[in-house]
């Protein structure tokens, strides 16, 4: 092996561009310096021997002249020193001078300075030569008795680490800490003696535990850790030891210390299942997520929570805990929020709905009297999400929920305002007692809506769900309040000219008196009155709602506006039996769609009306004039028969998505021993729990393995870096961990030279950072050695590692040989996940992200969704679209992709495919676009899709 792999527990960053020293100028700086030059002499000594260089001449000369310095920054240097310095000669044997240099740890251990004493019985934890401890040993156990706790606590280690490497040397080691423990008052010192039974006796560990045990919650926070870790490892290995140490874990639970508090809950979980333990576990819990501070810990913590439920008898003992569940919404951190709420809603029962409910219209509340923030808009949609699955799940709280819901219909956050509309949506058609209440406060709602697209959404369920004459009548009423007087373009008209001639008369005056002069671009002077300026503005913020909205532009909400009126009239023509009244319904409703498409066309608006909305509004005048039966069923039957179906499809689809969770949890391995609890030691504990149970059986059991599968595996991330002729062969396995690349790259040297100061040089191409450069390392002939090198990555996109591997030969006079590396590819597919979200959420950041890339499909394969399955499962993208809106033959397909990586960047994907029918066997054929909010992200992963649809054409021309 090469000279990298010396056992050494000290690490030094060594600078590259300096020149390095040679030994006899070492030996004079530290024969003649003064203390700084000797200082700085020492550390050169030590970043050379690191680095491989013998310098046997050096010892002799730190013995004589730098060891006997009293300097502390000497002393501290000496210990690196010592550690590093080779201590044995070629065949093994002890050199001499290392007595010397014993009986100079002998002096530093007696020395009156206690941190003096501290960092040498630190730094004898490390040596491995038994012959060097052996003359120590007395020293090192009078310093059990010194004043100071430092030198104490460090006297224990020394002798714990002593006694698991060389028991021959201090045979009665646990019995002399056990007797150090009974006397000792300092809690570091404690706990490193507790420590130490733990390992090396646990015997008189546990009968100092019973002496003290009602003690146990005086204690410091590190005792109490390592007694916590104790009763753990004593519990699993003797089950029966369960109910002897089971209270100091429920006392432990009620410790000072956040920690102590963390590790007694999941100790307590783990070695009992009885109710009362779980319940005391998750209260804990609950309390260290509402008093700690630190998100992270949140998180760390609400996982651990949400991970009890996953055994059903636990999940029955936290539904009690709902209620208390809910008090972690008192953290403002989003994600904190997102996952209490997700919890709650799996926890939440008949018994607990209501109260539930009413703690989630409270913090609705909240949301409505705290500052704006980005963050508010996010948490508004999270409780309208929770209170809709909520609803839908207990019906009977529907009608509470409804009345708070509907105040957000005049929220300035679209998204939870469209959120809402969707609840109202699926309760109205699937509680029907509670049509009329959500018809009447939609009807009120409706002025103070400020969003388009709630408008849209809130005049479809008002056209779809309005069924009695009144509610017709109310809905027609509103909307032409909302248009305000009809015909709009003469209104309009009528407007312009009456403030026109207001400016002439009363307004002269004013708007003499309100001129200011103001300077043109050619420097003459303008007049411009303030009335004239203010006036257009004002007049137009006084227009209705519905008219405002169209004046600019939005001529889609025409469309709908027309949609609703048709579908009222073909609801009010089967209500009404005078004749004469459904003519003059028929005719209102015409007025006030041909009013819309007069607008569109009369050049008003600020932007002209689309080809698309102006055919659908004037199919709907045709429609109306009309009036077939095959029509009104289209237009009043197949519209909510299209609703009930995708809703259906949408409940089909949760309820598998939450059978197949169910289904992947294992409850018992098909290889697990079978454990009758009559027969076992303490048959009242239960030992399902002893974690260590699977992989012991898994170990014994000698079960077949199937076929390993190479893609999978770890030699799948081997990348040859040199070929095998090269004089120096290299090889680096790729190993990925979020934001950290570790490269294990293995040197063979292949001549039958020694190869000296051979470097392994890396260079980044990309967001990548190599965090430190390998050190210089020296190989004997047909040796080889690993080095490690450490690369963070920044974002989610593509990235290269090049370099080269640089050496001298020794004896030779020659410039330095270089070896070229292949390149390392980072795949972008390391840092994707697959992911999901709403409809609305997708088109939302699709409007959003600015970087497009698109790609054309270029395939051998003839089947739409396997394609689409391959493209999926190559680019860890998740597809949003339906399975049913799938399936089904077709010439085309249109599907939305999403996945987002570990950097919390979005992808998105739009899928534009087809294929000719009467040709089976025709290739697929469209395009894929690709959104991202980064540029790097975008053209990534379209550098990827191109390379899995390379590797579909090769598969299918061999």
């Amino acid at each position: 092996m090469g000279t990298l792999e010396q056992p050494c527990y000290t690490l030094i960053q060594a600078p590259t561009d300096t020149e390095q020293p040679c030994e006899m100028t070492l030996k004079r700086d530290l024969e003649n310096g003064d203390i700084p030059g000797k200082q700085a002499a020492l550390k050169k000594v030590i970043q050379l021997i690191l680095n491989g260089e013998r310098l046997p001449g050096i010892l002799m000369t730190v013995i004589r002249f730098v060891m006997p310095l009293e300097d502390h920054t000497i002393k501290k240097l000496l210990l690196v020193f010592w550690e590093i310095v080779p201590k044995t000669t070629p065949d093994g044997k002890l050199l001499q001078e290392m007595i010397l240099v014993c009986d100079a740890y002998r002096k530093d251990l007696s020395h009156p300075n206690e941190f003096i004493r501290g960092s040498t019985l630190r730094f004898l934890c490390k040596l491995k030569e038994p012959e060097l401890l052996e003359p120590l040993m007395p020293t090192i156990r009078s310093c059990l008795e010194h004043r100071h706790s430092y030198v104490r606590r460090n006297a224990v280690l020394a002798i714990f680490t002593i006694y698991k490497n060389f028991d021959f040397l201090i045979p009665d080691a646990p019995e002399l800490i056990s007797n150090f423990l009974e006397g000792e008052q300092d809690m570091s010192c404690k706990r490193n003696a507790f420590m130490m039974l733990i390992h090396a006796d646990q015997e008189r560990a546990l009968t100092y535990l019973s002496t003290c045990i009602d003690q146990v919650n005086s204690f410091g926070d590190i005792l109490q850790l390592v007694i916590v870790e104790l009763i753990y490892k004593v519990c699993h290995a003797n089950p029966g030891e369960r109910a002897r140490f089971i209270r100091c874990i429920y006392n432990l639970l009620n410790s000072s210390s956040p920690a102590v508090r963390y590790e007694a809950a999941g100790t307590l979980v783990t070695l009992s299942s009885a109710p009362t333990a779980i319940k005391a576990a998750a209260n804990c819990y609950i309390e260290l997520i509402v008093k700690e501070s630190d998100n992270n810990v949140k998180l760390i913590v609400l996982d651990r929570l949400v991970a009890l439920k996953d055994s059903p008898q636990q999940e029955k003992i936290l539904q009690e805990l709902a209620m208390d569940v809910l008090r972690i919404l008192s953290t403002p951190d989003l994600e904190v929020r997102k996952k209490t709420l997700n919890l709650a809603l799996e926890l939440v029962t008949m018994r607990s709905v209501n109260e539930m409910v009413e703690v989630l219209k409270k913090e609705v509340g909240k949301t409505h009297n705290t500052v704006e923030h980005e963050d508010t808009g996010k948490y508004r949609q999270l409780l309208v999400r929770t209170l809709h699955t909520i609803s839908m799940k207990f019906p009977d709280v529907a009608a509470n929920v409804i009345p708070i819901l509907m105040d957000f219909l005049s929220d300035n956050n679209e998204l939870a305002a469209t959120d809402v509309l969707v609840f109202v949506r699926e309760a109205i058609q699937r509680f029907e007692g509670l049509r009329s209440q959500i018809i009447d406060r939609l009807l009120g709602s409706l002025a103070t809506i400020r969003s388009v697209t709630v408008q849209c959404h809130a005049l479809w369920i008002l056209g779809e769900y309005a069924s009695s004459s009144g509610e017709i009548l109310g809905v027609v009423s509103a909307i032409r309040g909302s248009l305000g007087e009809l015909p709009i373009v003469e209104d309009e008209m009528r407007k312009a000219a009456g403030e026109a001639g207001e400016d002439d008369g009363s307004g002269d005056k004013a708007g003499q008196q309100q001129q200011q002069q103001k300077v043109t671009a050619d420097g003459t002077y303008a007049s411009q009155s303030a009335f004239s300026t203010t006036t257009s503005s004002l007049k137009a913020d006084d227009r209705p709602p519905l008219r405002k909205y169209l004046l600019e532009g939005n001529f889609y909400l025409g469309a709908v506006i027309a949609n609703t009126l048709v579908k009222l009239a073909f609801r009010y023509i089967s209500l009404e039996a005078d004749v004469n009244k459904q003519n003059a319904f028929c005719a209102e409703v015409m007025l006030v769609i041909s009013s819309i498409v007069h607008l569109g066309k009369s050049g008003l608006p600020q932007k002209a009306m689309t080809d698309d909305d102006y055919d659908r509004m004037m199919l709907c005048l045709q429609v109306v004039s009309e009036r077939t039966p095959s029509l009104a069923s289209v237009f009043t039957v197949q519209c909510r028969g299209a609703l009930s179906h995708m809703l259906a499809a949408k409940s089909e689809e949760e309820e598998a998505q939450r059978r197949d969770r169910k289904a992947s949890k294992v409850v018992e391995h098909v290889d697990d021993h079978i454990s009758f609890s009559r027969l076992t030691k303490g048959s009242d504990l239960s030992s399902t729990d002893d974690m260590f149970d699977l992989s012991m059986s898994m170990a014994v059991s000698g079960g077949k393995k199937e076929g390993i599968d190479l893609s999978t595996s770890k030699l799948s991330k081997v990348t040859q870096l040199t070929g095998f002729s090269d004089p120096v062969y290299a090889e680096a396995y790729v190993h990925i961990n979020q934001y950290d690349i570790v490269l294990d790259v293995l040197i063979v040297n292949q001549t039958n030279d020694t190869l000296q100061n051979c470097t392994l040089e890396l260079a980044t191409l990309g967001d990548l950072k190599l965090v430190e450069k390998p050190q210089p390392i020296v190989l004997a002939p047909h040796d080889f050695c690993n080095i490690k090198a450490n690369v963070k990555v920044a974002s989610t996109e593509n990235g290269f590692i090049f370099g080269n591997i640089v050496y001298d030969v020794k004896g030779s006079t020659s410039d330095r040989n270089v070896v070229i590396l292949n390149d390392i590819h980072v795949d972008i597919m390391d840092y994707i996940v697959p992911a999901t979200c709403t409809d609305l959420e997708f088109r939302q950041m699709w409007l959003e992200f600015e970087w497009e890339n698109k790609v054309t499909v270029n395939t051998q394969m003839t089947e739409l969704k396997a394609y689409l399955d391959y493209l999926c499962k190559s680019t860890n993208m998740k597809c949003l679209t339906p399975e049913k809106a799938l399936t089904g033959a077709g010439d085309y397909m249109a599907a939305n992709l999403y996945a987002r990586s570990i950097f919390g960047e979005d992808a998105l994907a739009n899928l534009s495919i087809e294929k000719p029918l009467d040709n089976p066997e025709a290739a697929v054929t469209g395009h894929i676009r690709i959104r991202a909010k980064s540029q790097g992200m975008a053209i990534s992963l379209g550098d990827k899709i191109n390379k899995v649809q390379k590797a579909t054409i090769k598969s299918v021309g061999a």
